[in-house]
């Protein structure tokens, strides 16, 4: 039986019971409800009818959500290139409408997450495509072993128009995928939440830990601000959908600068 945590909606290894805690909600960057630790399983979501939701976000770009929500309720991107297709942070959920949807704009290069939070039932999502699921290796130890996993170290290409980049950060291997020929050829940046729209949609966040506010450094915001800086894109969505439309290079870069000036303490004199 695959077990999926209720709360971040991450799958567990094969077992008769659930274990008695979640590895990834018990780290300090995420939380157990103060209900406790809770489990599901794909038969169970179905019958309390959650389903899957389907919409294109632009050309080429498809976003995928489960309603009811579950687990963190993070959208799943779905990119198709001439090459194939790419699902990067797969839901804690999977139905047969969505297999078809992904199976119909053709061929599956790879299901692939950005980090722990966003593995979701990956290697479900991966048996049912009949593809691989691409985790960066320095984060192994959080996922489920499987026969379709299969982990690299620092980038890997899916196809000529997407590669995967490990930047690191909020996990070791907190990963982004750079789709360089989508919007218009200006290119597109999937990046989890290494890197976070603000509602403004003009300045972005970094952080450890979102849900309990725990900061990055400033040298490790820059260090992430200079390699996405090599990369190609001029959009950037995080995994809830939220986006910075256009001139997101130069948004990160000056989202960095901001964030490593109030962490380095270069503002104290402005807070008392």
């Amino acid at each position: 039986m695959i077990w999926i945590c209720a709360a971040c909606g991450v799958e567990t290894a094969d077992a008769a019971s659930p274990p008695a805690t979640c590895a990834i909600c018990e780290d300090e960057r995420q939380w157990v409800p103060e209900s406790g630790q809770a489990w599901t399983t794909l038969a169970e979501l179905a019958q309390r009818g959650t389903v899957t939701d389907w919409f294109e976000v632009e050309p080429d770009l498809f976003g995928v959500t489960a309603h009811p929500g579950v687990g963190i309720g993070q959208q799943t991107m779905i990119v198709r290139t001439a090459a194939g297709v790419l699902v990067f942070d797969p839901l804690g959920f999977i139905d047969a409408q969505v297999v078809d949807r992904v199976r119909s704009l053709g061929p599956v290069l790879a299901v692939a997450a950005s980090h722990p939070h966003m593995y979701g039932c990956g290697t479900e999502w991966a048996a049912a495509l009949d593809t691989d699921f691409l985790l960066n290796g320095h984060d192994r130890e959080w996922c489920r072993r499987d026969d379709r996993v299969h982990f690299f170290d620092d980038a890997i290409d899916v196809g000529p128009d997407l590669t995967l980049h490990r930047v690191g950060g909020h996990f070791r291997g907190q990963t982004v995928a750079e789709w360089r020929t989508g919007n218009a050829g200006r290119g597109v940046l999937l990046a989890g939440d290494a890197v976070f729209p603000n509602p403004d949609r003009r300045t972005v966040s970094f952080q450890r830990s979102f849900p309990n506010r725990l900061p990055l450094s400033g040298a490790v915001v820059q260090r992430i601000a200079a390699q996405l800086d090599g990369l190609h894109f001029d959009r950037l969505y995080n995994n809830f959908g939220a986006v910075v439309p256009a001139g997101a290079k130069a948004v990160v870069r000056a989202s960095a600068d901001r964030h490593a000036a109030w962490a380095d303490g270069r503002h104290d004199d402005e807070t008392w």
